[in-house]
């Protein structure tokens, strides 16, 4: 019943899932020893992997509560797009961190999930470097058999992202790479992948170092993602898979301007997903309920985005449909929890039965006292409930004479409600006065 028992679980995986889980964060690796539930939406999310691989392109909007394990679904998306041959690449959202902005945040967004660039082989990121010398390899040995020039072969790898805007740049930056790999130039091979992180703040710069007269910067972050998805296939992979966590933080800006600016770059991803004008991407960002629905700060806000993004009406007493680009995660079920509290006692056991640290009648007893103390949250957003139940573990493991019933009955839960107050910080970042009116006080 539980497939996570039946194999044996590296020390590596299982130290990883126990440090992030204690600490309430998703772990990167051994995200298979403890999934649960979620199956038709993982089903719908493999669908437009498939897709994306087959030259289409797609845009998902994870909705779900704090808690409710929107970070785990999308690593475990990610892993699952790896094992497809598709590229991924990640980030979070932050107060410098923005998919439009005039000051740097979106530049440092893209920087950020190129630095996060993963495939199968190298899964922790860093695979830019990899991927760009995968291309070059495969030139060089293309080129041999053809009895061609290497630059020749590289010329006609590269002329599909020509046809982008900005691709004359990027294939001017490939061929550099080359040119540094035929001659053991290291330093234009840096520059090369520096231009291509965009981490050239300066176009002189850039011109010094590649002969290019244009960097990625904030105004072209979109068609810069959109150019290197070409990149990735002319590379041999399937596509490429862009996740933006921590949406949030647009909703956050308290400048309307702002806000506005990012809605109609994600418009802009929208549409294009959506009417088939870009091939070989997808987009999954990831936010809350109040992200999407709010009509004064939230996707909702703006009329365009409010009409594509509209939930089907029908979909309603229990009926789903996953075909649209929201998909609001349903809650996990008492028994979907039992389950991931059973796998993460097996973590703990690197898969072995005989040293479990509690019995069966234990994980029952603790997912009742959550519910006497917090109710139906313990399993609708279980952060919080699973990083006590690690915690639990970790003591029983460390003091053999404890015994869990002792433990369980001064365990302290409370819901998992982080603050979402708009920052002094985001008020700043966004450049400018805030919404008029967001808050009045009346004195006497």
């Amino acid at each position: 019943m539980n497939p996570s028992t039946a194999r044996p679980i590296k020390a590596k995986d299982r130290d990883t899932i126990i440090q992030a889980l204690a600490a309430g964060v998703v772990p990167r690796i051994g995200l298979p020893h403890i999934q649960v539930g979620r199956a038709a939406e993982i089903t719908a999310l493999v669908r437009d992997i498939e897709r994306i691989s087959d030259g289409g392109a797609g845009v998902r909007f994870i909705i779900g509560e704090y808690g409710a394990g929107k970070t785990f679904f999308a690593n475990l998306i990610r892993l699952i797009a790896l094992e497809r041959k598709c590229v991924t690449v990640h980030a979070d959202l932050a107060p410098d961190r923005r998919i439009h902005a005039g000051g740097g945040q979106a530049r440092a967004l893209y920087s950020e999930a190129i630095r996060n660039m993963a495939t199968r082989t190298k899964p922790d990121g860093g695979a830019l470097g990899a991927l760009i010398e995968r291309l070059v390899t495969d030139s060089v040995k293309e080129a041999a058999d053809r009895q061609l020039s290497v630059e020749t072969v590289i010329d006609q790898k590269l002329a599909p992202i020509q046809d982008f805007v900005g691709g004359y740049d990027f294939a001017v930056v490939l061929k550099a790479y080359w040119r540094g790999s035929e001659h053991s130039d290291e330093s234009l091979k840096t520059s090369a992948l520096r231009w291509l992180r965009g981490e050239f703040s300066t176009k002189t710069e850039a011109r010094q170092a590649l002969g290019v007269r244009t960097i990625i910067d904030d105004d072209n972050v979109y068609d810069s993602l959109k150019s290197l998805a070409c990149l990735t296939r002319l590379a041999g992979y399937a596509g490429l898979i862009v996740m933006f966590d921590e949406m949030v933080n647009i909703y956050k800006l308290q400048n309307s301007q702002a806000r506005n600016q990012n809605f109609e770059e994600i418009l802009r991803i929208v549409n294009d997903a959506l009417q088939g004008n870009t091939t070989g991407i997808g987009f999954m960002m990831c936010g809350t309920p109040e992200f999407l629905l709010d009509t004064r700060r939230g996707l909702y806000s703006y009329e365009a985005l409010q009409s594509r993004l509209s939930e089907n009406r029908f979909a309603v007493n229990g009926l789903v449909d996953y075909s649209g680009p929201v998909i609001r995660l349903q809650s996990l079920t008492p028994e979907d929890l039992l389950v991931l509290l059973s796998n993460i006692r097996n973590v703990f056991a690197s898969g072995d039965s005989a040293k479990f640290l509690v019995p069966d009648e234990a994980l029952t007893a603790f997912m009742d006292h959550c519910n006497r103390r917090i109710g139906e949250a313990y399993f609708r957003t279980p952060r919080t409930t699973v990083r006590a139940f690690v915690q639990m573990l970790a003591v029983l493991e460390q003091n053999p004479g404890a015994r869990w019933q002792d433990l369980i009955g001064g365990i302290q839960i409370a819901p998992d409600a982080p603050d979402i107050a708009v920052t002094e910080e985001t008020t700043q970042s966004a450049g400018g006065e805030g919404d008029e009116l967001t808050s009045l006080r009346i004195g006497n």
